[in-house]
């Protein structure tokens, strides 16, 4: 028999083990973002009943986010209302896909939700945060024909307000109000968001409510500003909104340092008036084109229009602005937590 070739040989050897390697190890080009993205679909969770200001703002992001992503997906808007958008954001967290194809928005307060032990079943500071369109100041408003018609009054006469659950904005500024001030407030939970609550007060079913932004009020309500429909009855915010006039503010009005914390944790989450976050533990380079194409949305010119068209304030915090703020509330000390957890569940 003749010999092979050594060089011969060589390479029928080497042909035999390629052919022989498992798929698995042969090089794979990973997918780009753009082609992870192009022809699918992003559901965005909306915590709350259409007609809030959360789905104005929520619906008005997802007409315009999508060209700023690499692939150009559609955003699809979905309105997941229930606890008060807990539901969304337990959802968001732990059952939404992981791969960059969903995110949500929900209440300002629901990132510090867990530190209360109110039904959260997740770690504010592990979503994505992608940002929130603005900052904003919530306030207590009561309709016009209630003997309610300021902070005095309402430290004094009795007042039914309406609430949604909860971890809701209404329920939590209530409850608050009620036992930091020991304001005579009788909450009526139950409803599907602001919007339907608004709807009760102007039927005269519950005299007002707390907790609704001032961006809300002058986007989804201005008729009731300019018919003098509602009272202004306090501003959860560190300083005064000029154009709300003179309308006194909750920190001002106690000195006690054991409130003036309680207060401090719940007002900070005001910074986060309009916020967006995916679930955790998506992919990092899809992660930072969500936060990217965010960032790119708030200076959009077309977006920006728009919004001055509704009346809706852009005045964008950053995802990792939201992020550092929460990692600085979960550092709150356990016995403020403990008091201020009892604040709003009483």
């Amino acid at each position: 028999m003749r010999r092979l070739l050594p060089a011969a040989l060589a390479l029928l050897v080497s042909a035999l083990l390629v052919s022989t390697l498992p798929v698995s190890v042969l090089p794979v080009r990973a997918q780009s973002v753009e082609e992870f993205y192009k022809g699918k679909t992003i559901n965005l969770a909306i915590g709350f009943s259409v007609g809030g200001g959360y789905d104005l703002y929520a619906r008005h992001l997802a007409r315009f986010m999508g060209r700023h992503i690499p692939g150009n997906p559609a955003i699809v808007p979905q309105n997941m209302a229930g606890a008060g958008s807990l539901r969304a954001a337990n959802f968001i967290y732990t059952a939404a896909p992981k791969d960059g194809t969903a995110f949500g928005t929900f209440s300002r307060t629901t990132g510090i939700n867990p530190l209360l032990e109110s039904g959260a079943t997740f770690d504010g500071t592990k979503f994505s945060w992608l940002g929130s369109i603005t900052d904003d100041v919530s306030l207590c408003i009561t309709w016009h024909t209630t003997a309610v018609k300021n902070w005095s009054d309402f430290l004094k006469v009795p007042s039914t307000l309406g609430g949604q659950g909860p971890s809701s904005e209404p329920d939590v500024f209530a409850r608050l109000y009620k036992n930091v001030f020991n304001a005579p407030i009788k909450l009526v939970a139950g409803y599907p968001g602001t919007n339907e609550i608004a709807l009760a007060m102007e039927r005269g079913e519950v005299d007002g409510l707390c907790g609704l932004s001032w961006s809300t009020i002058k986007t989804r309500h201005a008729q009731w500003l300019k018919d003098k429909k509602i009272n202004l009855i306090v501003q959860a915010s560190f300083k005064k909104v000029p154009e709300i006039g003179d309308v006194p503010l909750a920190v001002e009005q106690t000195k006690d340092t054991e409130k003036l914390q309680i207060l401090k944790l719940f007002l900070a989450a005001q910074e986060m008036a309009r916020p967006f976050a995916a679930p955790p533990g998506i992919p990092a380079d899809r992660k930072a084109a969500l936060v990217a194409a965010f960032d790119a949305t708030m200076k959009d010119p077309e977006f920006l229009a728009e919004a001055r068209k509704l009346d809706i304030d852009v005045n964008p915090v950053s995802g990792a602005a939201l992020e550092a703020l929460l990692a600085e509330l979960y550092t709150t000390p356990k016995d403020v937590l403990k008091k201020a957890g009892e604040s709003i569940t009483k």
